[in-house]
């Protein structure tokens, strides 16, 4: 169903400062994006491949304020807006399976959103113009939840049966980024148990912010369906894109390109250099580190790394 685009020569990797440990990713390795177009493209090229080698739980993460922000780094409202037009441009991927492909925003708003943009600027809350990028497209849409008084009470009355909406000619499920309501996961978790399990429908969530999840951030005495979900559901997420910037002096990126290794990079190619527009890689591996690994372990060493090689 999915055709494979054809991939060109393989870029080279910058080599490690660390004259003893330099590290070796894998010629499937990709360099990290000069920009939102190749990043995009990455991203296409991952999934895809991803599909190909049988995985139906797929997640797509990077940041979409600029490729060197952290989550925050823009307005709420914004971030997901930015990641709206993100979201149209990755789809073309899908274009031909277009009426297969079922779509779900966060909810009915972000829906809205998606069909009809935002015409009013109202810069105290911090929201912009938006077009409506989805407003003429052969792709199903759909949303999540639908905010109520009961939910906001924490009650589940009047909640959104997602499952129960789908059909049985949907081939792929999108999940647009997911993040603003720990619900809206719990949704996917009862999409997938439902409606896509058994039938090996794949689900990609498109910048969901599933770190905050596996990080602890809902905790699970007061969230115990997310925390259950950080255990029994996250982990089975195969992640073909992903880039997570470190903030600070001793900042970096974790970037990962399915099917390469996970590299940790951090900017700028020498110590006279200032520019963000180049990246180094200083360590690989086949396996997602841990952020807090990467924070307070990797990222560290290579900067004493760097330090001594100058």
């Amino acid at each position: 169903m999915y055709d494979r685009i054809v991939n060109g020569a393989n870029y080279p990797i910058i080599a490690s400062l660390s004259h003893t440990h330099p590290p070796t990713p894998t010629p499937l390795s990709q360099p990290f994006p000069r920009d939102y177009n190749q990043a995009i493209r990455q991203a296409q090229q991952a999934t895809k491949t991803a599909l190909e080698d049988g995985a139906t739980l797929i997640e797509v993460e990077f940041p979409s304020a600029t490729l060197s922000s952290v989550p925050g780094d823009a307005e709420g409202v914004n971030e997901m807006n930015f990641s709206l037009s993100y979201l149209r441009q990755y789809l073309r991927v899908f274009q031909p399976q277009a009426t297969t492909t079922r779509i779900f925003f966060p909810d009915e708003k972000e829906l809205q959103v998606a069909q009809e943009g935002i015409n009013t600027i109202d810069p105290n809350a911090g929201s912009w113009t938006q077009d409506a990028v989805f407003s003429q497209t052969n792709f199903i849409l759909d949303f999540l939840s639908k905010p109520n008084g009961f939910l906001d009470l924490g009650l589940s009355l009047g909640g959104v049966d997602v499952a129960g909406r789908v059909q049985p000619t949907d081939e792929t499920y999108i999940i647009a980024y997911p993040h603003f309501d720990p619900r809206e996961m719990i949704a996917v978790e009862e999409l997938w148990q439902k409606a896509a399990k058994e039938s090996n429908r794949p689900i990609i969530i498109f910048n969901g912010e599933l770190d905050r999840i596996r990080s602890g951030y809902y905790p699970p005495l007061f969230y115990p369906k997310i925390g259950k979900l950080a255990q029994n559901f996250i982990p089975l997420f195969e992640t073909a894109y992903y880039i997570h910037n470190f903030k600070g002096a001793g900042g970096g990126i974790l970037f990962r390109s399915y099917p390469g290794d996970w590299q940790v990079l951090v900017r700028g190619s020498s110590s006279s250099s200032s520019s963000n527009d180049t990246t180094e890689v200083v360590h690989t591996q086949a396996t997602m580190p841990s952020l807090k690994e990467v924070a307070l372990d990797i990222l560290p060493k290579a900067q004493r790394a760097r330090k001594k090689a100058f």
